[in-house]
């Protein structure tokens, strides 16, 4: 019976690793965390340019990270296609 203990707990272990694998990707492919990384980078963006003494930091800092949340948001787009001649 050692081993049917064994086996069980083997099976439990990897239901919980399928677990934390699946929510890992659930929050990779998230709006959240699309929306998260969006303010920070915004932010982030904005403190440069404000130390950097440029005109209207927070006015300019939306196109830089428009462009940094639409090239983002593309690459599943250029994934797929990737996979598909790669397969």
């Amino acid at each position: 019976m050692g081993s049917a203990n064994n086996l069980e707990k083997d099976i439990a272990l990897i239901k919980e690793r399928n677990l934390r694998v699946e929510l890992d990707k659930a929050w990779e492919t998230s709006l959240t965390r699309k929306v998260i990384i969006a303010i920070l980078t915004y932010f982030v963006i904005v403190l440069f340019f404000f130390f950097a003494d440029l005109p209207k930091p927070f006015i300019n800092s939306i196109v830089p990270t428009i462009g940094f949340v639409l090239s983002t948001l593309s690459l599943s787009y250029f994934k797929k296609i990737w996979i598909r001649y790669n397969q």
